[in-house]
């Protein structure tokens, strides 16, 4: 037995354990308008997310989130914010941990544990280009009974996505997604996506997460569009503005043209 911890630290052998790798993969998430042909029509709000083409093995070809390997040197925290920078070009993006993954066979190269992020943003309003390998895919969510459709596309590609919706523990009404469809996304980053959309609409019911993927400036109708877009269904006009009634303040600018009459403008209260 060691007396003393310097003693333990110079008699340890790493070599006596397994090795596994650890990667962090991010779930960019934008919902933004969606232009019209018809300028008289209002533009309406569409989720999407980025993807990224693999031009390598395992998956060559197959779309993923942006995703990389934990630098030995390098803060878990950092990892993302470096990754999507490479990956896809994009940098000062809001991100938060969302779930760590880590089945057995969940990459087909070696034992790898990845920690997913969840990025907000208003792709609309991004500075910079996003990589040539990368993609905004607009998504569309269908659930009924227990089984949840997803739609990816692109405008060049659709990806499509099975989920059966299965009750885990009847006590905290919590539920897992087994994947019963899915052709072209790589590694297990299917349950990233179906996790991360729960996650981003149970959130917005207590917290004023939606903001970051809001412009500075923006109506009502705005802002309960994105909601709606996350929740997946409409809400009554009277219940939404008690939802964010202490969250906006309202400004002395209004929206103006597109054929419509002038809208007041609000933004995010912060105080």
């Amino acid at each position: 037995m060691y007396k003393t911890e310097e003693e333990f630290l110079m008699n340890y052998d790493s070599n006596n354990f397994d090795k596994l790798s650890v990667t962090t993969d991010v779930l960019l998430v934008s919902v933004s308008d969606k232009k019209q042909n018809n300028y008289r029509k209002t533009d309406i709000k569409a989720m999407s997310i980025l993807l990224v083409k693999r031009d390598d093995f395992p998956y060559k070809g197959k779309w993923c989130l942006p995703g990389g390997f934990l630098g030995i040197n390098e803060d878990l925290e950092e990892c993302p914010k470096r990754i999507l920078e490479k990956e896809t070009n994009l940098k000062d993006i809001f991100l938060e941990q969302l779930y760590t993954f880590g089945k057995v066979n969940r990459d087909p190269r070696m034992r790898i544990v990845s920690t997913a992020y969840m990025a907000l943003v208003d792709k609309n309003r991004l500075k910079d280009s996003i990589s040539k390998n990368a993609s905004w895919f607009d998504l569309s969510l269908m659930e009924y009974n227990d089984e949840i459709d997803i739609i990816l596309d692109n405008g060049n590609e659709s990806l499509n996505i099975k989920y059966k919706k299965v009750l885990k523990e009847y006590t905290t009404d919590k539920y897992e997604y087994k994947i019963i469809k899915n052709d072209s996304i790589a590694f297990d980053h299917p349950d990233v996506i179906i996790y991360g959309l729960e996650r981003l609409k149970n959130k917005i019911e207590y917290t004023d997460i939606v903001f970051n993927m809001m412009p500075e400036y923006f109506t009502l109708g705005e802002l309960q569009q994105v909601y709606e877009v996350i929740l997946n269904k409409k809400l009554l006009d009277p219940a939404f503005r008690r939802i964010i009634a202490n969250k906006v303040i309202k400004t002395d600018k209004v929206k103006t043209g597109g054929g419509h009459r002038p809208s007041a403008l609000f933004k995010y209260n912060n105080n």
